[in-house]
C-alpha cells in the first residue's frame, strides 16, 4: 500500500513567511545569506594535540661489552686470566703452542708454576757470574716437601667432590685426572731409599685451609681452583718433575705424572663439564671465578717454589 507523505506548504509574501503550522515575520528570514557550518570537535584531542612538544628520541640500548674468552665459556676466561699473570717485566710470555687452542688453553694454565719458578730461581742467582742466570739446582729435600704439598692439595680436591652432597661436585667425580693415589707411591718409593718424608709445609697447608673454607662456600669458585690446579700441573708440573727426576732421580719416572688412557680427552670432558655448569652463573659469579684463578696459580707458584729452597 503506498503511502503518501504530507509536506508543509511554504507561502511567501513580502511581509511575512508562514507554514501550515505556523508563520513569522520575513525580516528575520534571509535568503541570500550564506548559511554557517557548524562542525563538531573533541575538545580534548584538540588541546593535547596544541600542547605535545618535539618527538622524544628512543635512546639506544647499550650492550655490556663481553670479557675476553667469554663467548666460549669459562675455562676459556681464565685461561685470559693466566696469560695476563704470564707476564715478565712487562713482556709477555708466548704460548707453547699457540696454533693449538686445546693445548694453549693448558699450556696456560702451567704458567703461573713455571714462572714461580723461574722467578725464584733469577732471585737466587741473581748477581752470579757475568750477568747471565745460572741453572736453578732443585734439592732432594725441597723436591719432597714440594711432592708431599702436592700430595695434600690433590687429597683434598678429590676428597672433596667425592664426599660433598653439592650436585655441582658430581660431575668432577673419577675424571681419569686424579693424582693423589700416584703421588702416595712416589712417597713410598722415596722412604724405601731411607729419605725421610717431611710433613706438609705452610704453602700445601694454607692452600688447603683455604679450600675447604672456599668448598662450603661457593662451588663455583671452587671448580675455579680445582680446574686450575689439574691443568696448573699437566702444563707445567710433570715438565718440573720430570726435569728434576733427570737431576736427581736418574731419570726415574714417576707416578704423580702417569694417567690411565688419554689425559688429553680426559682434560676436554672436565673443561666441557666445566663451562657447561658455568652457563647457569650469574657474571658476578664469573668474575669471582676469574679472582679465584689468580689466587690459584699464587698458591701453586709458592709451592712449586719449594723445589728450589
Amino acid at each position: 500500500m503506498d503511502i503518501a507523505l504530507k509536506l508543509p506548504v511554504f507561502h511567501l509574501r513580502p511581509s511575512q513567511a508562514s507554514f501550515s503550522f505556523f508563520s513569522f515575520p520575513t525580516q528575520y528570514l534571509n535568503i541570500n545569506k550564506t548559511p554557517t557550518i557548524l562542525r563538531c570537535s573533541n575538545s580534548s584531542t584538540t588541546s593535547s594535540t596544541n600542547m605535545t612538544g618535539p618527538p622524544v628520541k628512543k635512546k639506544r640500548k647499550r650492550y655490556r661489552k663481553q670479557y675476553p674468552g667469554e663467548n666460549e665459556g669459562i675455562t676459556q676466561e681464565m685461561r685470559f686470566v693466566a696469560m695476563r699473570l704470564r707476564n715478565i717485566n712487562g713482556k709477555k710470555v708466548a704460548s707453547n703452542s699457540a696454533s693449538d687452542t686445546d693445548t694453549d688453553s693448558e699450556n696456560t694454565q702451567g704458567g703461573e708454576e713455571q714462572e714461580g719458578d723461574n722467578a725464584g730461581t733469577k732471585e737466587k742467582n741473581e748477581g752470579v757470574g757475568d750477568g747471565e742466570a745460572e741453572t736453578w739446582s732443585p734439592s732432594t729435600e725441597g723436591f719432597l716437601k714440594y711432592l708431599v704439598d702436592s700430595k695434600l692439595v690433590f687429597n683434598i680436591i678429590e676428597r672433596i667432590v667425592d664426599e660433598s652432597s653439592d650436585v655441582a661436585y658430581a660431575y668432577f667425580r673419577k675424571t681419569g685426572l686424579e693424582r693423589s693415589a700416584g703421588l702416595a707411591k712416589d712417597l713410598e718409593w722415596f722412604s724405601q731409599q731411607d729419605l725421610v718424608i717431611p710433613e706438609p709445609s705452610n704453602p700445601g697447608v694454607s692452600y688447603v685451609t683455604y679450600l675447604e673454607e672456599l668448598a662450603e662456600k661457593s662451588a663455583p669458585l671452587f671448580l675455579s681452583h680445582f680446574y686450575n690446579i689439574y691443568f696448573s700441573h699437566i702444563a707445567g708440573g710433570q715438565v718440573i718433575t720430570r726435569k728434576v727426576s733427570e737431576k736427581l732421580l736418574e731419570g726415574r719416572e714417576l707416578e704423580f705424572y702417569k694417567w690411565e688412557g688419554d689425559v688429553q680427552q680426559s682434560l676436554k670432558g672436565v673443561r666441557e663439564k666445566l663451562n657447561m655448569l658455568g652457563e647457569h652463573w650469574s657474571r658476578d659469579d664469573r668474575n669471582k671465578c676469574l679472582k679465584e684463578a689468580a689466587k690459584s696459580f699464587k698458591f701453586l707458584g709458592q709451592i712449586v717454589r719449594l723445589i728450589i729452597f
